[in-house]
């Protein structure tokens, strides 16, 4: 008689009895995951209408570069200034020319007294603050550390870190109660490079970067995004007016082989200032074409 192995395997593993604890576990039913929010059905714009931004400093160089690139964007804009008042409320009429609202404002940004008078002035105008950009700095002079005036290092240090902590007190309370806001630092290339002759700023920017830093995770449960922007020495209008656009050493040290514009350092700020940025926080963004590479 001749057996057929295959179907004998088959008898034994068919009435063979597992132990209890040898016995195979039934198999888990999978369900599918929950998503906490679904994908866009398009892709969001860089659009900040409704919404009311503060630039600080706004009369300088770079500041009337991003409250100009806020109005284009749609947001209203508050102008700060603290001794220019002239600059400033010529700036908040050619943003009020682009079509959304505008007004100067000036204040000592280190004063807490001083930041609260102006979110009570502009707030009658425009409304409640939703997006605030640290830009303004005090001026110091570049010579060696040792040589500096110690009121230098207190005025930037209050134009720097003190800036940051008071503007958090004073808007951050609103922006909680509607839990949406922005806070946006502007840093340099130079607080990471630590060059000589640039103490007090290289101090300044430091500080600022730890009060933001914090203050990111402080405030991101309240979907409070806080980041810095960290220009290069990029193309400014005064450049453009005296035809200083161009230096060789420098560009050739850059991995882009080109100075960057003002331009470019606006339209990363308003990126930070959307909701195209609403998942970053405590992020230090270089706009320098390189020069600067945070580690990792």
């Amino acid at each position: 008689m001749r057996v057929n192995p295959l179907a004998t395997l088959r008898r034994l593993v068919g009435t063979a009895r597992l132990p209890e604890e040898q016995a195979p576990k039934p198999i888990p039913v999978l369900r599918p995951l929950r998503l906490v929010s679904a994908a866009p059905a398009t892709c969001p714009r860089l659009n900040l209408a409704g919404k009311v931004a503060l630039v600080t400093g706004a009369g300088g160089e770079l500041g009337r570069v991003i409250a100009r690139t806020f109005a284009l964007c749609g947001a209203d804009v508050i102008v700060h200034y603290f001794q220019r008042e002239e600059r400033a409320e010529g700036l908040a009429e050619r943003i009020r020319d682009l079509g959304v609202r505008s007004c100067a404002r000036q204040a000592d940004v280190s004063s807490l007294e001083s930041v609260t008078a102006l979110r009570e002035a502009a707030a009658l105008e425009l409304g409640p603050v939703d997006i605030v950009v640290s830009n303004a700095v005090a001026w110091h002079s570049k010579i060696p550390m040792l040589d500096i005036p110690i009121e230098e290092f207190e005025a930037v240090h209050r134009t720097c870190v003190l800036q940051a902590v008071t503007l958090a007190k004073v808007f951050a309370p609103g922006m909680i109660e509607r839990r949406w806001g922005r806070f946006i630092g502007i840093s340099s290339e130079v607080a990471m490079q630590a060059l000589p002759n640039t103490g007090p700023y290289t101090a300044g920017k430091r500080g600022m970067d730890g009060v933001l830093r914090v203050l990111a995770r402080e405030l991101g449960a309240h979907q409070i995004t806080v980041n810095q922007v960290a220009p290069g020495w990029v193309v400014s209008e005064k450049d453009r007016t005296d035809r200083t656009e161009r230096c060789e050493a420098y560009e050739n040290a850059l991995p882009l082989r080109r100075r960057g514009s003002d331009q470019d350092v606006a339209n990363a700020v308003a990126f930070l200032a959307s909701e195209l940025a609403a998942f970053i926080t405590g992020a230090y963004l270089p706009v320098c074409g390189g020069n600067i590479m945070p580690g990792i």
